[in-house]
């Protein structure tokens, strides 16, 4: 790729963009698709007050109602991941209005269906779900039923369905501002003028020239300063419809309700933020050693990404990491390494930045198609490897729920999708480690581990506390303005880098630029994902028996079990703190390696 401009998404091979055809070949298909979901919308009032005649209209209505899900499913996915592609396309952007808005018609239209299934008498309901016709549909009824003292009347459930599209318009917002609107301009380097965007920031702080750290920080952080107050208030706008929604679904407070979900304790939460936190002092000395290693006088906020070791640098083409990642992979097995290799190189990924398309990475699948992968891959940031075989472990996991569940609960949720991209990225900083005799890869290696440890478990600890004190404000009667917002999470910055750290002004704007902040109490996952995958990947890596038996079932069990029990199954007990503690065990024996390593 030619990282002098950034092209334009026509510009951009066919072969590096995602094959959407398993959805709809064309927009004329997509067309058909949305065509088809509106005509089923009428005949969804003709089963109301059926549910509880018999077994057999029950089953009728749960059909008809799987059958628009797997539609709505396809139309949906297609719009969104086509408007990823360059969130500035007004053609791609009308098709999620049109999307979201023939959505939020149909939720409106299904809004009496959960009421009612909760209506029905318990004997006739369970006697109905032991029927071999119901086995698909078993566990999706059941979890309706445990959301029954959460459930609405009707006619508010009608309402908050109708609500449906204008809530997302505080993260709609924050997206199109960050990603087409703000303009960061470009960074003079030795190779010429490059672009400044929200993709290549992180390029740009990987660069072992300090002054282009430094200018491609203040300058980044500009545009976020500039918008200050427009993103204080989405994101207040964000966390007061979480809370609005937990206290009209009759929750406690805003965080029960997405965790009561999943069924996870919040003592899950509090455990995870009190054992990282008293193992701070770990990640105090190593913000203390990466100074020294840089020899720097004082440690910024804008020295915290570059690799600490000088003398290697790592490039990999797109089929290089691909490659890479499947020898990684080897101890899950030959049906595992070829699917995730084969995706990869030929229709799941959308490898490449083009203008206006997403920032970040993600893995979206769905039941029918193929589990997309969306990335900005760079081939001079070891990084980007280590995403790819993050994304290609949540869609393998998506691939083998599908393929062992029913549509209606082959969904797992974000707490167990966790465990799987993060437990690839394990198994592929021990391959890279294992298999060079060049000390100073393995030196660059081992740093890059402790800082993706870092970054996925000490700083999304340090996250989700932010959520959790942004929304304990909010329900406190306190009001999320800027200056309340910064003050709180510059505390956080302090707690958590520690002594060493020299902050700018601007660096608590950092919490204004988080998009995952918009899915409230989602981050928490990425710490507790780690840590169970840290403790599984070392159980297949020794050769435990049954740990990668154990750990399949994991993967294909989808939605059949709630993550905390799914977990188990693997071999790990989220319950307790030990899964935490072993991590930041693990964190603390890498660090311990690297100064061997580096005879400090």
């Amino acid at each position: 790729m030619d990282t002098s401009k950034i092209p334009a998404r026509n510009e951009v091979p066919a072969e590096h963009k995602w094959n959407l055809s398993k959805l709809f070949k064309n927009e004329k298909e997509w067309e058909d698709g949305l065509k088809a979901l509106e005509a089923m919308i009428p005949s969804i009032e003709t089963y109301k007050g059926t549910l509880a005649q018999s077994a057999q209209s029950f089953h009728k209505a749960l059909e008809f109602n799987k059958a628009y899900s797997l539609l709505a499913e396809r139309v949906g996915h297609y719009a969104q991941l086509r408007l990823t592609e360059d969130e500035g396309n007004s053609d791609s952007r009308n098709r999620v209005g049109r999307y979201m808005m023939l959505a939020t018609q149909g939720q409106g239209a299904w809004s009496w269906f959960v009421p009612e299934i909760q209506k029905i008498p318990e004997a006739s309901i369970n006697n109905w779900l032991e029927q071999p016709e119901f086995e698909e549909y078993r566990i999706f009824v059941k979890k309706i039923l445990r959301n029954k003292p959460h459930i609405l009347s009707e006619d508010e459930e009608r309402l908050l369905a109708l609500a449906m599209d204008a809530a997302t318009t505080p993260s709609e917002a924050f997206s199109v501002l960050t990603n087409v609107d703000m303009d960061f301009g470009t960074i003079d380097t030795p190779e010429g003028p490059r672009p400044l965007s929200q993709s290549t920031y992180s390029s740009f702080l990987h660069s072992k020239n300090r002054s282009i750290r430094e200018k491609a920080y203040k300058q980044f952080y500009e545009q976020f300063d500039k918008h200050k107050n427009t993103l204080a208030a989405l994101y207040s706008g964000s966390c007061k419809l979480d809370y609005y929604n937990a206290k009209v679904r009759k929750f406690s407070s805003c965080r029960a309700q997405p965790l009561f979900e999943d069924d996870v304790p919040e003592s899950v939460y509090d455990n995870l933020i009190a054992t990282v936190s008293n193992n701070l002092p770990a990640l105090h000395e190593y913000y203390e050693l990466r100074k020294r290693v840089l020899k720097l006088d004082e440690l910024r906020h804008y020295d915290v990404y570059v690799p600490l070791v000088d003398s290697v640098k790592v490039e990999h083409t797109w089929e290089q990491a691909v490659d890479v990642i499947a020898k990684a992979l080897a101890p899950l097995g030959e049906e595992y390494v070829s699917t995730v290799k084969n995706g990869l190189l030929h229709g799941w990924a959308d490898r490449y930045e083009n203008k206006g398309k997403r920032s970040g990475a993600f893995s979206w699948g769905s039941y029918t198609s193929d589990p997309y992968i969306m990335m900005n891959f760079k081939q001079d940031v070891l990084r980007d490897v280590f995403t790819m075989a993050h994304e290609g472990g949540h869609s393998m996991h998506s691939w083998y729920s599908a393929r062992n569940n029913p549509f209606m609960h082959y969904n797992y949720t974000i707490f167990e999708a966790e465990v799987a991209s993060t437990f690839n990225e394990a198994l592929l900083f021990e391959y890279m480690y294992n298999n060079t005799n060049d000390q100073a890869l393995k030196n660059y290696l081992l740093s890059s581990r402790i800082d993706d440890i870092l970054a996925t478990l000490f700083r999304q600890t340090m996250f989700a506390e932010f959520e959790y004190k942004a929304h304990s404000m909010l329900e406190n009667g306190e009001p999320l303005t800027v200056d309340a917002i910064r003050n709180m999470y510059r505390k956080l910055l302090e707690k958590y880098f520690g002594p060493a750290m020299k902050f700018e002004t601007v660096s608590d704007l950092e919490c204004l630029r988080i998009p995952h902040f918009y899915g409230a109490f989602y981050v928490y996952k990425y710490s507790t994902g780690i840590s169970a995958s840290i403790a599984l990947a070392k159980k297949v890596m020794s050769g435990e028996p049954g740990a990668k038996e154990n750990y399949f079932k994991f993967l294909s069990s989808g939605g059949s079990r709630f993550p905390i029990e799914a977990l188990k199954v693997a071999g790990v007990d989220m319950t307790t703190s030990a899964p935490i503690q072993a991590a930041c065990d693990e964190f603390t024996r890498l660090i311990d390696q690297f100064k061997q390593n580096m005879k400090m």
